[in-house]
């Protein structure tokens, strides 16, 4: 039984070898892609490009005071984030690499901009006032330009989505439950899963076709022998009941819609902000934008509060674009484009639309960033230039390289075979640590560097143990393969207790620190936990292969000298 015991146990190391190389593998294919295509001429350090902080590719590092004075307290922190969330859009569009936006103390704005080129042009499109506005379209945009290709298929694909249309058609006429067919086919998500139904609706609230078609053409519990097109679409339209006479008159309607090709191609010509002209009314008139729920569906929706002359100002404009869409643009960007269903009069709108809790917070908190006109002065700038943080690098890797070698000669030498094992472990462990960062777009800073190489000296700390109290083992006669694994059982637990406090010293650093203290809290505490990982199955397992008669009787290979007869 013991021959078969070894026997599994050899393989279960073999077995585990083969992961730690796929693993290997595969973290040096994430930190290196070029291999094996090198390209001749260049280093190594100059096809793997990390992500690099401020301090090592140069940028800006500028300092913003919020003036919260005018604003109710509860408020206060709530529009700090939106113009924050704002900031950080408007320096995304500069093309900045991993800009670094956040709140500090006192309400202040924290902007790190590594490898920024004009510092000048991007403070002063920081310091300006969040701009919200609302837009209308063009009474004649100009048409999207096609392919004849796109044309085909446009033609084409309308063409299947009408014969789909009609095949729901025959279904309903089969007999078929219209509120299950809408369910199934309707692309109108906001009314879907109630069957297709619109509520009762007067004249003016639809567009011609659709709206000649439930006040003239049907008869109540009649549906449209035809697919109606429209704008948006194809509709299969019944009508459900009516109430009231004259211009008084309200019909009750269900659809279906099948969207059609040139729909897609309005909604791209929709998004393009040179399709939009300015109205007067702005973020300055909104008093407020809140989170609240449809009390039919329990959707979350936008609710807007205008002032007495954006009140006005908005039902003109609702008034004269009934069916038509009124975008909101933040900062230039469309942030939603609600199509207006009736004049508004009482100074308040809702903004519905396919997005959750999350996202509809996140609209809220920015349409709020524009309404409140809080303004942010700089007080405080540093910038690095390209140079110094390229001679920081260069000499942090030298550094790291130089202490790297002087450690895997002191082990080799000191500890001889489990010495080789560990430089091994230990490139590994490198291997697995820059996968990591890149997996995890970690950006590296001259401290974050720092953490890596303390991290590294404290993976040699943990072998050292580990070799150690197998050297003791070794000494006291048992055999090569129990002296490994109590090497390994009685080390663990100072191992454990050290990286433990370690790692709780990291989360501290990174949850109250700075941006370059954070770095180096985090890149130290992914080194650690890699470095356990190295040890105790990487280093572990290599030792473990040579767990064999032939070492047992050389423990010199050990770094024993002596080995005691086993009793």
């Amino acid at each position: 039984m013991s021959k078969i015991h070894k026997v599994i146990t050899r393989q279960k190391i073999w077995l585990t070898l083969v992961g730690i190389l796929i693993l290997v593998i595969f973290s040096g294919l994430i930190s290196y892609p070029q291999l094996p295509l090198s390209i001749p001429g260049e280093s190594f350090f100059s096809q793997f490009k990390p992500h690099l902080g401020l301090d090592l590719q140069g940028g800006a590092h500028l300092v913003y005071q919020a003036d919260v004075s005018e604003l109710p307290a509860p408020d206060q922190d709530s529009a700090l984030e939106g113009v924050r969330d704002v900031i950080e859009r408007r320096v995304n569009a500069f093309g900045v690499s991993e800009p670094i936006v956040q709140t500090g103390s006192n309400h202040r704005l924290i902007i790190e901009l590594a490898g920024i080129h004009d510092v000048n042009d991007a403070i002063q499109q920081i310091g300006e006032t969040p701009l919200l506005e609302f837009k209308t379209q063009l009474p004649s945009p100009p048409p999207v330009a096609l392919t004849e290709t796109e044309k085909q298929e446009a033609i084409q694909f309308n063409l299947d989505i009408y014969n789909k249309a009609k095949g729901i058609i025959s279904e309903l006429e089969a007999g078929a439950d219209f509120s299950e067919l809408a369910g199934l086919n309707s692309e109108d998500t906001s009314n879907k899963d109630l069957g297709g139904e619109l509520g009762f609706a007067g004249i003016g609230m639809f567009v011609p076709e659709f709206e000649k078609a439930i006040f003239e053409d049907l008869h109540i519990g009649e549906i449209t022998s035809e697919p109606i097109k429209t704008d948006f679409g194809y509709h299969i339209i019944k009508k459900i009941a009516e109430q009231g006479e004259g211009d008084e008159k309200e019909v009750n309607s269900a659809h279906i819609l099948l969207s059609t090709k040139d729909e897609e191609y309005k909604q791209a010509q929709i998004l393009n902000s040179d399709q939009w002209q300015n109205t007067q009314l702005s973020g300055k008139h909104l008093q407020k934008a809140i989170v609240q729920f449809d009390p039919n569906t329990n959707a979350p929706n936008i609710g807007l509060e205008f002032n007495s002359e954006g009140r006005d100002l908005f039902a003109e404009i609702t008034k004269g674009n009934i069916g038509k869409p009124v975008a909101i643009f933040l900062d230039g960007y469309a942030i939603s484009i609600p199509t207006v269903q009736e004049e508004i009069t009482g100074g308040s709108a809702v903004i519905s639309g396919n997005f959750n809790l999350v996202e509809a917070k996140e609209l809220a908190q920015r349409l709020n960033a524009g309404a409140l006109p809080i303004p942010i002065h700089l007080i405080s700038q540093q910038t690095v230039g390209p140079s110094l943080g390229k001679i920081s690098l260069e000499k942090s890797l030298i550094a790291g390289l130089l202490g790297l070698i002087i450690v895997a000669l002191f082990m080799i030498i000191y500890y001889r075979l489990p010495g080789i094992i560990s430089v091994i472990a230990l490139l590994m462990y490198g291997i697995f640590a820059l996968a990591v960062f890149e997996v995890f777009t970690i950006t590296l800073t001259l401290a974050g560097i720092a953490g890596f190489i303390l991290s590294v000296g404290m993976a040699v700390d943990a072998n050292i143990l580990i070799f150690e109290r197998t050297k003791e083992e070794l000494r006291s006669g048992k055999p090569i393969g129990n002296s490994i694994e109590e090497g390994f059982s009685r080390a663990w637990l100072s191992i454990r207790d050290s990286n433990i406090s370690s790692i709780i010293t990291c989360i501290i650093l990174a949850w109250f620190g700075s941006s370059l203290i954070k770095g180096f809290a985090i890149t130290l505490g992914i080194g650690i936990l890699i470095s356990m990982f190295s040890a105790f199955v990487v280093t572990k397992t290599l030792l473990r292969l040579f767990a064999t008669k032939f070492f047992a009787k050389h423990p010199f290979l050990f770094g024993v000298k002596k080995k005691k007869e086993n009793v």
